[in-house]
């Protein structure tokens, strides 16, 4: 059964690196038989935070927010590309989340973090665990962390070297860990 898996990623940055993830992300789960598709915070261009789309009387929120609502309520899966910044989350991907609620509730969501450093963003997944998980979502336990992203993907999002096998090998568990809860959550509707 091919599952729909949103690919979601907040990088606002000159030069972004992380993107090269989300595109070896789709492509793996694409090649894995699933619908895989990026919504990228940068693209959509919400506002900072003022009103969720549940706070706008109906039909009255902006049209890019409203028709993201609609793709979110209708994925089996999400997979938060998340890139460490200062030692925690992404700025654009946070409020791209922040302006809905009841769209991620009771969805699996498998968090890919990276940095352009050694620690591969882990502090960036552990913020995001926290709060996907108080947004009602089910964090699959398989972490995939990508350090020195540069290295490890290169321009068209190949790996590369050591890092790039790692990545190889940890995407593996990775996809059939989202892939049996989103499964599991999908018949449970």
């Amino acid at each position: 059964m091919a599952l729909d898996i949103l690919v979601l990623y907040g990088s606002y940055r000159r030069g972004r690196l992380g993107i090269r993830l989300a595109d070896y992300l789709i492509r793996g789960f694409e090649g894995l038989g699933h619908k895989a598709e990026l919504i990228d915070a940068k693209a959509i261009d919400l506002p900072m935070l003022d009103l969720r789309y549940s706070d706008y009387p109906a039909g009255q929120a902006p049209a890019a927010m409203a028709q993201l609502a609609d793709r979110l309520s209708t994925a089996d899966a999400f997979v938060f590309v998340a890139g460490e910044y200062n030692r925690g989350m992404q700025p654009g991907l946070k409020n791209l989340v922040d302006h809905y609620l009841e769209e991620f509730d009771r969805r699996p969501a498998a968090i890919a973090s990276y940095s352009a450093g050694r620690f591969a963003g882990v502090n960036s997944h552990a913020d995001w665990t926290v709060t996907l998980s108080a947004m009602g979502m089910a964090i699959v336990p398989e972490r995939l962390s990508v350090g020195q992203i540069g290295q490890t993907l290169d321009e068209q999002a190949q790996p590369q070297g050591e890092g790039g096998a790692a990545l190889e090998r940890g995407f593996t568990g990775f996809a059939k860990n989202l892939i049996w809860w989103s499964e599991a959550a999908k018949a449970a509707r």
